[in-house]
């Protein structure tokens, strides 16, 4: 039987009462089984999470009648699901995986999808079709194992062209760094180059409807810039039709009209919306308000106006607007988060709504009005869980001054009888944490843990500049200080005791660990567990994939030999000989993004000073931890190696901190 987190803490709370009213000696007896039942309790909990599926990747096919998407957790990897539009049906299921497939595109005639999977992780796809009429039927379309990293996948209307990007010189047979534009002929097998960016970057084609264009991004001049291009599809007429400054970026989609494009150009401290039309070269402004966080820009197939997408402290707000007359319709108010994706006919649409209590779900709504009555889950979440909203601990706002004034925003979890804090960080760093569920959180919280997931500077979600803000001091700077400024505000609120605060996070969240745990003493990071993170940041430049690594000239000021000393400085592995708190060091091995080499030279760093470390590796994990089966054992050895490194500290010391001090006073 799956016990719900009430009833977990009603049978608490019984235990309790029965034990303040036994003997010492019963008392202590029957301490250990009432241990060992909450640890059974913990551990069916996480179970449950563990099923619960995780939604990634979905798309509305062109005729608007049926939406694909990808789900974690509903197998031993993620597969493809498939239902109208309109939920009046549950979801069939495409494939049965042994490994992750991750829906790309749909093809034009609405009659197949366009999916990827990778080994274990190691980021080298292989693309496949499904015809939906024919599921669960796999057909390969590109080679298995490649040696290049490929981007994006749309089949012509011909459905004989692929068009993809990739890091590969097919004529000469080698790996490179850029990444070119490809024609694949799936009958004749010639792949010809229409475009070829004279730099590294992370480039995704973009196909129009019609098949005759393609745009794509480069960042030729500046890696902190990105400009919009246009090629045919027989690979003429290459040319720069977006360009607002070597340093700008702008973000660009298709009409369905295949002429138009609708595109996000940064302008100093905001985003603007504009139109560019590709037959007459000409551009037309839509929205320009340096008050907006306007942070995505796209005009779905089925509608002739734009889905605007406004930011707003991490909560997305989301409007219609007509690219005519430029009025704006908001689209309706929910409890959460709700992203539309496009219109299904008789004034409904179908989009995706979250929260930290509402399972990420795709629901079909109209547009006027969101009522219980009137929405239609397309997914049907709930029947598929013996959760409930009320087994689900609510993200609450918190909010603090870091060092140097500025205010930063988290999320905060409560636990009912908290035994220490643990702080996950978000990788990116241009992402942000939602109000959203995340099943590590919630066991945590369920564990006893209070739980802090801040938005440091650098996030996304709060507007350009304080995204941008990062770059004054690189990687290693005041964002740091925002995360610990954020653990000293949970401990003078008495939130948080002195000594039992531990973080975790992956990518640059483990970065961040790293650095916590280097650079902080164990009165505010007593523990660390850092998974997939950078210690070296010379290391992961020279380890990463090409693609990514002008992320880290823009957020650095320049590459290692431009700018040595900052990468020595902001290089946690480094300064291991202050670690002063325990430390778990997690890594996917077939990981691309941060190779593990950056694990392998920071022992023998960590051994040369003899400090202590414990190692969780997964052989058939990448960049991230994905697979239930690796997330449990992870999950739990986590909450462990936090309450481990937290018992040591007394009742007395939790007391002491400065809020409890104010209160005394």
């Amino acid at each position: 039987m799956q016990l719900s987190i009430g009833l977990f803490i009603r049978a608490g709370i019984f235990q309790c009462l029965l034990l303040c009213l036994l003997p010492a000696a019963a008392t202590a007896a029957s301490k250990q089984p009432v241990e060992e039942n909450s640890k059974n309790m913990s551990i069916r909990y996480l179970d449950t999470l563990l099923k619960l599926p995780g939604l990634s990747a979905c798309e509305v096919s062109p005729d608007g009648k049926w939406v694909a998407w990808s789900w974690f957790r509903t197998g031993p990897n993620a597969d493809i699901y498939l239902a109208p539009s309109d939920g009046s049906t549950p979801p069939v299921r495409l494939t049965h995986s042994r490994q992750d497939t991750m829906l790309v595109s749909w093809t034009m005639d609405s009659k197949s999808i366009i999916v990827s999977q990778d080994n274990d992780g190691d980021e080298r796809e292989q693309l496949f079709r499904i015809d939906i009429d024919k599921q669960p039927l796999l057909v390969p379309i590109t080679k298995p194992h490649p040696d290049f990293f490929l981007r994006g996948g749309d089949l012509h209307p011909n459905r004989r062209w692929l068009v993809y990007g990739a890091n590969y010189d097919f004529k000469s047979a080698k790996e490179q760094e850029e990444t070119w534009i490809y024609r694949d002929d799936l009958e004749s097998g010639e792949k010809k180059a229409l475009a070829k960016p004279k730099k590294a970057g992370y480039v995704v084609p973009d196909l129009n409807p019609q098949g005759t264009l393609i745009l794509y991004n480069r960042n030729d001049l500046d890696p902190s810039g990105q400009q919009i291009w246009l090629v045919d599809i027989d690979g003429n007429g290459d040319r720069e039709i977006l360009n607002f400054g070597a340093k700008v970026k702008v973000h660009a989609g298709w009409f369905p009209d295949g002429r138009r494009v609708i595109f996000l150009a940064e302008n100093n401290t905001y985003h603007r919306v504009g139109v560019y039309d590709t037959l007459m070269n000409t551009t037309k402004w839509l929205i320009d308000d340096p008050k907006r966080n306007i942070e995505g820009a796209y005009v779905p197939f089925g509608s002739e106006e734009a889905v605007i997408l406004e930011i707003d402290k991490a909560r997305i707000k989301s409007s219609l607007l007509n690219v005519d007359s430029k009025v704006e319709t908001p689209f309706p108010t929910v409890k959460g988060n709700l992203t539309p994706y496009a219109p299904i006919g008789n004034g409904r649409w179908v989009g995706i709504h979250y929260s930290s209590k509402q399972p990420a779900d795709l629901v079909a709504f109209p547009l006027e009005s969101w009522r219980d009555d009137n929405v239609k889950s397309v997914t049907r979440i709930w029947e598929r869980t013996s959760l409930k909203p009320d087994d689900l601990t609510p993200a609450g706002e918190y909010s603090w001054q870091s060092v140097d004034g500025l205010k930063v925003h988290g999320w905060l979890y409560r636990a009912k009888s908290p035994v220490g804090t643990i702080v996950v960080i978000h990788g990116g760093p241009t992402a942000h944490s939602e109000d959203s569920l995340d099943i590590e959180i919630q066991y945590y919280v369920q564990r006893g843990f209070n739980v802090l997931d801040p938005n440091y500077r650098g996030s996304s979600g709060y507007g350009m500049e304080f995204r941008e803000s990062i770059k004054k001091d690189g990687w290693g700077g005041k964002e740091q200080e925002d995360i610990i400024s954020g653990i000293k505000a949970l401990i003078a609120d008495g939130i948080a005791a002195s000594g039992k605060v531990g973080v975790t996070g992956t990518s640059y969240g483990g970065y961040s660990c790293w650095w916590a745990i280097t650079h902080f003493s164990p009165d505010m990071v007593a523990a660390a567990a850092p998974i997939c993170g950078m210690t070296d940041l010379v290391v992961d430049y020279e380890t990463t994939r090409p693609d990514l690594r002008p992320y880290s000239e823009e957020m650095m000021g320049g590459s290692p030999a431009q700018v040595p000393e900052r990468y020595r400085e902001r290089s946690p592995i480094n300064f291991v000989s202050d670690i002063k708190g325990r430390l778990l060091i997690v890594q996917g091995l077939k990981d691309p993004n941060v190779t593990p080499k950056n694990v392998t030279d920071v022992k023998t760093a960590l051994d040369d000073k003899h400090i202590g470390y414990e190692v969780l590796a997964f052989k058939d994990e990448g960049h991230g931890i994905g697979k239930p089966k690796n997330q449990r054992k992870l999950y739990k050895k986590i909450a462990e190696f936090f309450a481990s490194s937290f018992a040591g500290v007394s009742a007395t010391q939790q007391a002491e901190t400065p809020a409890a001090a104010k209160r005394k006073s």
